[in-house]
């Protein structure tokens, strides 16, 4: 999703009308709960091939409906747009798409992952980050690697100014750099993992703690009208994440089949990603801002949003299932 200051003016204006009408909603009879899957949230693919969610709404009447979600910038237009109620994101696009004037809470982590990096070619002469400078880079704006990019620049003192961005589709990015079109590209796994096993690109940085978490969030308007719903729907996503740790052969098989990639592919990817925690914790909001900051400095987000209120109440752990 690619944000402008503009955009942003035009979506604070409706998030705060927004706040205004959903104390005055009332809830519905729900027939139809739509969810999101997607190759960077393995939890969603064992939650949609078991059909737990269809097992525990099936005596209450609700359909379940399948929605996939090419990248964050995809889940936050899908969730904006009313077509689906769960979406998911990394914890940063989940910010942007909340300053932008998109009405979601943040309610659930389905990951701990390291699935960005950025990454050259094989035979590519770049060595380190400040070799980037004056380098065509290729990104998806609005995406963890998008930011991951300006927060591995910024530690060497750089920002996106002193390179060339080029904004393309996560598989479209692989295959520019693949063709030399481009110096490097800010990679998304499982395509990052599948291009350094099948084009023997090489991770030029990594640094896990620059990733931000795997988030669920939900439409605003959905979790006030049905609050209880909510929470049900939490307690069997992390009934199917503690499945997934408990059945890594059935998990990487559904990554397989849904990614369409060999199982070494899926193995890389889900060797560097921890499904062990789903709260949203200090860690993850302090993760979260940090990254905002980023944004702020490069201009994504404007200077006069204040990123700890955002953030603050953008996440919400009141749907948080309890523990036994």
């Amino acid at each position: 999703m690619s944000i402008t200051k503009r955009s942003f003016l035009a979506g604070a204006t409706t998030l705060t009308a927004f706040t205004v009408l959903t104390g005055r909603l009332r809830a519905e009879p729900v027939k139809t709960i739509r969810m999101d899957f997607a190759t960077y949230n393995p939890v969603s693919l064992i939650l949609k091939n078991n059909g737990f969610m269809e097992k525990e709404l099936a005596g209450d009447g609700i359909n379940v409906e399948w929605v996939q979600s090419a990248g964050s910038n995809v889940a936050l237009d899908l969730l904006k747009n009313d077509k689906t109620d769960f979406g998911s994101t990394a914890g940063a696009a989940a910010l942007i798409g909340r300053a932008n004037g998109n009405p979601l809470k943040s309610i659930y982590v389905f990951s701990r992952p390291e699935w960005t990096a950025l990454v050259v070619g094989a035979a590519s002469p770049l060595t380190g980050l400040a070799d980037l400078k004056g380098k065509k880079v290729a990104a998806t704006p609005g995406t963890d690697p998008h930011i991951f990019l300006l927060r591995a620049l910024e530690s060497v003192g750089l920002t996106d100014k002193y390179i060339v961005l080029k904004p393309l589709p996560h598989a479209e990015g692989r295959a520019a750099l693949e063709k030399g079109e481009v110096d490097a590209w800010a990679g998304l796994d499982p395509i990052m993992a599948q291009s350094e096993l099948v084009a023997k690109s090489r991770l030029l940085f990594r640094d896990p703690v620059l990733n931000t978490y795997g988030i669920l969030n939900v439409r605003e308007a959905f979790a006030a009208a049905q609050p209880e719903l909510v929470k049900r729907v939490l307690k069997i996503y992390d009934q199917a994440r503690l499945y997934a740790v408990e059945h890594p052969g059935e998990l990487r098989a559904a990554l397989v089949a849904a990614a369409k990639i060999d199982e070494a592919v899926a193995s890389r990817q889900l060797e560097r990603t921890d499904l062990r925690n789903s709260v949203i914790g200090t860690a993850q909001q302090r993760t979260i801002t940090a990254a905002g900051d980023v944004l702020k400095k490069s201009g994504i987000i404007p200077q006069t949003v204040d990123i700890e209120k955002v953030v603050t109440g953008m996440i919400d752990r009141s749907f948080a299932p309890t523990k036994a």
